[in-house]
C-alpha cells in the first residue's frame, strides 16, 4: 500500500506569495493552488483572513515587513467578537444586492471603512444571513441534475478592443447554468439579438455536453416573436437547436432560480 504524501507546512513566505499572487497579479485560488502547491482550502483561509484584517491590495501597507508583524495581523482574536459592536442598518444592506455590480464583500468593506474595529468578514455574513431567515420567507427550491439548463444575458456589458482599428466596443454576456450544481458557462456576442441568442444556447449544451429537459429563460424579448397578453408567439428556438427541448422565453423566473442566475452574473 503507497504510503501517503504529508502535506507541507505552510510558512509567512507562502502567505505573501498567496496575497501577491491574488491581488497584484489576480491569479484565482485554483491557479495559486497550482503554483505554489498548496491545497485550494488552505489558500482560500489565508485570503478570507487578509480580507477580515483589512488587507486586499498589494503591496502590503507599511509596518507587516517583518514576518511576527503579519502573522499577528491575520490571526489574532481568532473567533472573538470585535470591539465595535455598531450593529448595521441590516434592512437596508438586505436590499443593496439587488443592485447590479453589488457583493457582500463590497458592503462589507464600506461598513468598515465607517467602522474600523467593527465586525470581520465571516461575522458580517453570519449576522447577515442571520437577518434574512428572520426577516424574509424563503423557499427551498431543490433542483434534479439535467431537470433545467436557466439562461439570461448578465446586466454588464464588458468592452471588447478591436486590434487592427482600437474601436471599442461593448459585448453583451450570455449566460447559462445548470442550477442544480451551479455549472456555469458565459459567452460573448455584440447583440442580444435573436441569431446571437440562439447560438448562445447552442454554445452552452455544446459545452455542458448534453440536453437538459427543459431551458427556462428570464423573459427575454429576442425570444417572443409577437406580443400578446391572452396568446404567446414564440420564435422557432425549438427548431434551431434541433431538438425537442421545450424552451419558454416569456416566462418570467421566480424564487431560487432566478437567485442562481444572478449568483452567476457576478
Amino acid at each position: 500500500m503507497a504510503k501517503r504524501k504529508q502535506a507541507r507546512l505552510t510558512s509567512v513566505k507562502d502567505i505573501r506569495s498567496i496575497l501577491r499572487l491574488a491581488h497584484e497579479q489576480g491569479l484565482a485560488v485554483r491557479a495559486i493552488s497550482e503554483r505554489l502547491k498548496i491545497s485550494k482550502t488552505t489558500i482560500s483561509t489565508y485570503l478570507l483572513r487578509a480580507r477580515e484584517a483589512g488587507l486586499t491590495g498589494w503591496p502590503l501597507p507599511p509596518g507587516l515587513d517583518e514576518d511576527a508583524v503579519l502573522q499577528r495581523r491575520l490571526f489574532h482574536r481568532r473567533g472573538r467578537p470585535p470591539q465595535d459592536m455598531h450593529e448595521p442598518d441590516w434592512g437596508k444592506i438586505a436590499s443593496e444586492p439587488k443592485r447590479k455590480g453589488v457583493t457582500l464583500t463590497l458592503l462589507w468593506q464600506e461598513y468598515r471603512g465607517r467602522h474600523a474595529n467593527g465586525y470581520g468578514y465571516t461575522w458580517f455574513c453570519e449576522r447577515f444571513v442571520a437577518f434574512e431567515q428572520r426577516a424574509s420567507a424563503t423557499f427551498r427550491n431543490r433542483h434534479t441534475a439535467g431537470a433545467a439548463m436557466q439562461t439570461d444575458y448578465a446586466g454588464h456589458t464588458v468592452p471588447v478592443i478591436d486590434p487592427a482599428t482600437g474601436e471599442i466596443r461593448p459585448a453583451q454576456i450570455f449566460v447559462a447554468v445548470l442550477p442544480a450544481s451551479l455549472y456555469t458557462f458565459a459567452y460573448a456576442s455584440f447583440t442580444q439579438r435573436l441569431p446571437d441568442w440562439i447560438e448562445g444556447q447552442q454554445r452552452a449544451l455544446s459545452f455542458f455536453g448534453g440536453l437538459t429537459k427543459a431551458i427556462v429563460c428570464d423573459n427575454l424579448k429576442a425570444g417572443i416573436a409577437k406580443p400578446l397578453w391572452f396568446e404567446r408567439h414564440f420564435c422557432s428556438l425549438r427548431r434551431a437547436l434541433r431538438h425537442d427541448d421545450p424552451a419558454d422565453p416569456s416566462k418570467t423566473a421566480e424564487g431560487q432560480g432566478q437567485g442562481r442566475r444572478q449568483r452567476s452574473h457576478r
